[in-house]
């Protein structure tokens, strides 16, 4: 039993990594009142630049750093159709999110099939030794611990300073934001690149890290409950962080319950972590009053710079 415990509590952290990373930058870009629905083709494009990378020049930090930059590329595509463009945001969203997936199909179809070794865990010493809680928190790799960080920072950033502040006033009313001089475009610009180098560092991490790996599909929906997880959310970081760990947990009671050998079908199994965690997060945000009050409140409404 402690081990199985142990196993859920140590895989819920990587298992939420992923979505973590992408659901953080997609905070950032909705908090400027835009509405970015292609964060599954930038994590798709991520994950299959970065093993792609990886495997060729056997160097995780360049599938990183090559995935952020491929995702962010993608979510320029994305900014200058709807900030430059005004097109309309989900209509572009849901077209550059395709064009993501067609794009990771392209990359990774030459490395279907290999493994790489997966990121080596940072050691901390002693502390890795201790029973169940070192197994629990302090074997895991540095990019899982970044995004921990990268959560407090999120939070600090949108709640404690004046950027916080700016980013909210460019989601709550853009006119005024740039009556008073705050360049609108470029905030938000700058926001979508943000939450498109987010995600794809959450691909990155599904392929060098979580599953060491290319296949085409492996995103598996998660771009989709990471834009879900900030509505649930209330656009909270620390909700938003909650409700990817939740997400995490059930993906790993999926294979607990394929490992006591229960005879359920298999693809209610692997349909059984987006359900549950829809249905938990709809029951923890029935506070409607909360979701308005903190929803931006020009949210993907088009914005026409007034010179």
């Amino acid at each position: 039993m402690t081990e199985t415990l142990i196993f859920i509590c140590a895989g819920t952290m990587a298992a939420a990594t992923p979505i973590l990373f992408a659901a953080m930058g997609e905070l950032v870009v909705e908090r400027t009142g835009v509405l970015n629905l292609s964060i599954e083709g930038m994590m798709a494009t991520g994950a299959a630049a970065a093993f792609a990378v990886a495997t060729v020049y056997e160097s995780s930090l360049l599938g990183f750093a090559v995935a952020t930059i491929s995702a962010g590329l993608l979510s320029v595509v994305f900014a200058t159709l709807t900030l430059i463009f005004l097109a309309n945001q989900v209509a572009a969203g849901l077209a550059v999110g395709i064009l993501g997936l067609g794009v990771s199909a392209l990359i990774g179809k030459k490395h279907e099939g290999f493994t790489i070794e997966p990121l080596k865990s940072v050691d901390w010493g002693f502390l890795s030794d201790i029973p169940v809680v070192g197994r629990i928190l302090f074997q895991h790799d540095f990019v899982l611990y970044a995004g921990i960080l990268l959560i407090a920072i999120v939070w600090f950033v949108l709640t404690r300073t004046k950027l916080g502040l700016i980013i909210k006033a460019v989601g709550e009313a853009p006119e005024a934001a740039h009556a008073i001089g705050y360049p609108v475009i470029l905030i938000r610009f700058l926001a979508v690149f943000f939450g498109g180098a987010m995600a794809g560092l959450g691909g990155a991490y599904l392929t060098l890290a979580y599953t060491p790996l290319w296949a085409e599909g492996l995103v598996a929906g998660r771009g989709w409950i990471a834009v879900a997880l900030v509505v649930f959310g209330s656009w909270r970081a620390h909700r938003v962080a909650l409700g990817a760990y939740l997400f995490g947990a059930i993906s790993l009671l999926e294979l607990s319950i394929q490992g006591l050998g229960l005879a359920i079908p298999s693809q209610v199994l692997s349909a059984a972590p987006y359900v549950m965690t829809i249905v938990i997060l709809v029951l923890i945000s029935r506070d409607a009053r909360q979701i308005r009050l903190n929803s931006p409140a020009s949210l993907g409404v088009t914005y026409r710079h007034q010179s």
